[in-house]
């Protein structure tokens, strides 16, 4: 990878690295736009492969964070970090030093919960800093809220590309069955949903199936299921060019970051098949929503009007999609680079 010139294609203002005297501490922060208010983004701590597969997560992810509040009408900008460790590894020493490299910050990055941080450990981060969110877990944490936001999408895509399909007797398929996950098969199969469901752990998987009465399919099924719906809510990138051709769900809308492999190849390859997706930052922001409220004081009506928001903008996305004859995702990019570029005239005045 060619940090700079990759760093300055993707529009990042600053991406920092930060080691301690104890050498197994590794963090990367990358700050994408601070144009519509400070970097917000979850820390996600994980093994990666090596540092440069770190350092492209954190660009991704902290790109999406910067369109993801800008759809979310969310006076922030996008960032994120990554902490690279085995989750077993995971110590106080360790979440305190990064809660001190957060705190030198003095406010430009404002962080959370995301992948193998537990709401204990944002706690623990917070006695060295209060620039983190989810500390009181407003709302029961920011899952339920996330999982609404996505069911709020769903039935956009629906109404907009199955208008007379409605929800009883859909037929959505789950990949991934966490927090979020979960949640949105709770509130699918109350509004009788039929429920097709994978998880790479089966005890997550079988607790669906009998909760819900999902049909268990194996990971390598679950693309080419003959569904209305297909919610990736595990792992980004899934929607490559070797999945791409084994869909037969009319929609893709579901929780996972990053859901395209590549933006521009796979939305045109979705796109040519016919089926509509809904971009996974503005699907998603349900957890970002949560946080920011509670961060500013949270106002339970005032953030459920934002998550409805969510519904609206992405109906506006897929009509600009149709008459422009674009990707959704370029349609939702095209939105919220309105938004940035409304925010940067507002700075410079």
């Amino acid at each position: 990878m060619k940090l700079f010139e990759t760093v300055r294609e993707m529009g990042h203002e600053q991406v920092l690295f930060f080691n301690d005297t104890n050498p197994d501490i590794k963090v990367i922060i990358a700050i994408h736009n601070t144009n519509l208010g400070p970097a917000m983004g979850a820390t996600r701590l994980f093994p990666y492969v090596n540092e440069e597969a770190a350092l492209k997560d954190a660009l991704r992810l902290s790109h999406g964070m910067t369109y993801k509040a800008a759809c979310a009408n969310i006076p922030a900008g996008g960032g994120k970090a990554v902490i690279i460790a085995k989750p077993e590894h995971k110590t106080e020493e360790l979440l305190r030093a990064y809660g001190r490299f957060v705190d030198s910050l003095k406010g430009r990055f404002i962080t959370g919960q995301d992948m193998n941080i537990t709401p204990q450990d944002v706690r623990v981060i917070g006695q060295e800093t209060k620039y983190v969110v989810g500390v009181s877990e407003k709302s029961g944490g920011p899952a339920p809220i996330t999982a609404q936001g996505v069911f709020l999408g769903i039935k956009a895509a629906v109404e907009f590309h199955l208008p007379n399909q409605g929800f009883d007797g859909l037929k959505v398929a789950v990949q991934g069955l966490g927090n979020v996950g979960k949640n949105l098969c709770r509130q699918l199969s109350e509004h009788g949903v039929k429920l097709f469901v994978s998880d790479i752990n089966p005890d997550k998987a079988e607790e669906v199936k009998c909760l819900f009465g999902a049909t268990v399919v194996e990971a390598d099924e679950i693309y080419s299921l003959n569904v209305d719906v297909f919610s990736p809510c595990a792992f980004g990138g899934i929607l490559n060019s070797q999945t791409i051709p084994l869909l037969q769900a009319k929609i893709i809308a579901g929780a996972a970051n990053n859901q395209l492999e590549n933006e521009i190849v796979h939305g045109r390859m979705l796109a040519e098949k016919g089926i509509i997706y809904a971009p996974d930052y503005v699907i998603n922001a349900g957890g970002l929503i949560n946080v920011y409220n509670e961060m500013i004081g949270y106002n339970e009506e005032k953030a459920f009007r934002q998550l409805n928001n969510i519904y609206d903008t992405l109906l506006e996305i897929f009509d600009i999609s149709q008459k422009q004859q674009i990707t959704t995702n370029e349609a939702s990019k095209q939105l919220g680079e309105a938004r940035i570029k409304k925010g940067e005239n507002q700075k410079t005045i």
